[in-house]
C-alpha cells in the first residue's frame, strides 16, 4: 500500500494552495467574507481548473480521477477561508457537471460542458423540495411528454447557487406509480419559458454560497436535455451523490487542518495562570482529537475515492466517509471554540464563522442519519 502523493500531485496541491491564496486570500486581520461570491471570482475559480478536475479534457476538464479530484479540493478548502466558496464550486461540479458529463447527450455535452468548466457558466442542483428531503422517491415536481420534450411543474425548495445559476440539474415523477424508478433527471437553462428563480434566502453558514427556490409552471424542456432516459433520474442522482459525498468532503478536509492549525498557534501563544494552555492536559488532549478524528476522516476518504476509481461497489466506503468528515469538521468547530473561549464565541474572530459552515455539512448530501442507514443496509443489517 502507497499512503502518499506522488511528486507531480503534491506539486499540483501545492500550486493550488498558491493560486487560491493568491486569489482568495485575506490579509491576517481581516475575517471570513460574509458576501456571495461573484462572477469574477467564479471566473477566477474557472482558470484555476478548479471548476472541471473531473470532467473531460475534451470539455476543458482536467480529466481527473476521484482521488485525485479530491486532492485538489482539500487543497483548495486549506486555503480558501470562505468555505462557502468552496462547498459552492464543488456542489456546481459534482451535482451538476458530472452527470452532465456522464449521462448527457453529445449536444448538450458540447454545449454546456466547456463553459461550466472555464467559469463562464454556474449551475445548481435543484433536487430537495418541501416534503421531499432525505425521501428522493417522493417528489412532488412532475414532467409530462409533449411534442419534442417535457412540461415541468413543481417546485425546488433549496437549491445550492440557485439565484446565480445559469443552468440546473433538476429531478422530476414522469411516472410516480414507479417510486424512485420513476425520477427522471432534466437539464433546465435559465431563461426557459415556465422557470421562475427564486431570491437567495438568508441561511445560518456557508454564506458566499447562495442559494435559493426554482418553480417550474409548464416550463418546456426539450428531450435532448434528459439525463440518462426517462426513469433513470435515480440512477444519475446517486451517482452523482458518489462524488458529492467523497469528493466535496475533501474541502472540509482542509477546513480541518486550518481550524488544528489556527488552534495550535493559539494554546502556544495564550497564557492562562501563568503556563501556556498548550501545557494544560485537557487542552492538549482536546487537539490531540481533533487531529485523531481529521486523520481518521482524511484514510476513509481516500479509501473512498480510490474505490471510486477502481470501479468498485464504492457504498459502503463512500458512507463511512461522508459520516466521518462531516462529523469530524462538526466536532472540530465546537473544539475550536472551546479552545478559542470567548473569541472563538466572537464573530470578528471567524472561529465562529467555521462552526456555522460546519453545521450544514451533517445534513446536504444525505444526513448523518441516512449514512448511518446506508452503513447499517452494507454491513446486511
Amino acid at each position: 500500500m502507497d499512503f502518499d502523493w506522488n511528486p507531480r500531485q503534491r506539486a499540483a496541491q501545492s500550486a493550488v494552495r498558491d493560486a487560491v491564496r493568491d486569489a482568495f486570500g485575506e490579509p491576517p486581520d481581516r475575517r471570513p467574507q460574509e458576501s456571495f461570491f461573484t462572477r469574477e471570482e467564479w471566473r477566477t475559480l474557472g482558470d484555476l481548473g478548479l471548476l472541471g478536475l473531473c470532467l473531460p479534457t475534451e470539455y476543458g476538464g482536467g480529466g481527473l480521477g476521484a482521488l485525485e479530484t479530491a486532492g485538489l479540493v482539500e487543497a483548495f478548502g486549506r486555503a480558501c477561508d470562505r468555505t462557502g466558496l468552496v462547498f459552492a464550486a464543488s456542489a456546481h461540479l459534482f451535482a451538476c457537471c458530472v452527470p452532465i458529463s456522464e449521462f448527457g447527450s453529445d449536444t448538450l455535452r458540447k454545449r454546456l460542458l466547456p463553459g461550466l468548466a472555464s467559469g463562464e457558466l454556474v449551475a445548481g442542483n435543484a433536487m430537495t423540495e418541501t416534503d421531499a428531503g432525505s425521501d428522493v422517491s417522493r417528489l412532488a415536481t412532475v414532467a409530462e411528454p409533449t411534442e419534442g420534450g417535457w412540461l415541468l411543474n413543481g417546485e425546488k425548495s433549496f437549491v445550492s447557487n440557485g439565484p446565480a445559476a445559469d443552468v440546473f440539474v433538476t429531478y422530476a415523477m414522469t411516472d410516480p406509480a414507479a417510486g424512485h424508478l420513476g425520477v427522471t433527471g432534466f437539464v433546465v437553462e435559465r431563461g426557459a419559458p415556465g422557470l421562475s428563480v427564486g431570491e437567495p434566502f438568508d441561511k445560518l453558514g456557508l454564506a458566499a454560497c447562495p442559494a435559493g427556490g426554482l418553480t417550474f409552471n409548464q416550463c418546456f424542456v426539450p428531450d435532448e436535455n434528459v439525463l440518462g432516459g426517462e426513469g433513470a433520474g435515480g440512477a444519475v442522482f446517486q451517482h452523482s451523490m458518489g462524488w458529492e459525498r467523497a469528493c466535496l468532503f475533501a474541502g472540509y478536509l482542509g477546513l480541518m487542518d486550518r481550524l488544528i492549525e489556527q488552534c495550535v498557534v493559539h494554546v502556544r501563544s495564550r497564557r492562562q495562570f501563568g503556563r501556556r494552555l498548550a501545557d494544560f492536559q485537557g487542552v492538549a488532549n482536546r487537539l490531540v482529537d481533533m487531529k485523531m478524528r481529521a486523520e481518521s476522516a482524511r484514510l476513509l476518504l481516500y479509501r473512498a475515492c480510490w474505490s471510486m476509481d477502481q470501479g468498485a461497489d464504492s457504498v459502503l466506503q463512500v458512507a463511512l466517509s461522508k459520516l466521518a468528515v462531516s462529523e469530524g469538521a462538526l466536532a472540530a468547530a465546537l473544539d475550536a471554540v472551546r479552545v478559542f473561549g470567548a473569541r472563538g464565541y466572537r464573530s470578528d474572530f471567524g472561529i465562529a464563522t467555521y462552526l456555522r459552515d460546519a453545521i450544514p455539512s451533517t445534513i446536504f448530501s444525505g444526513t448523518s442519519d441516512i449514512q448511518r442507514l446506508l452503513i447499517a443496509k452494507e454491513m446486511g443489517l
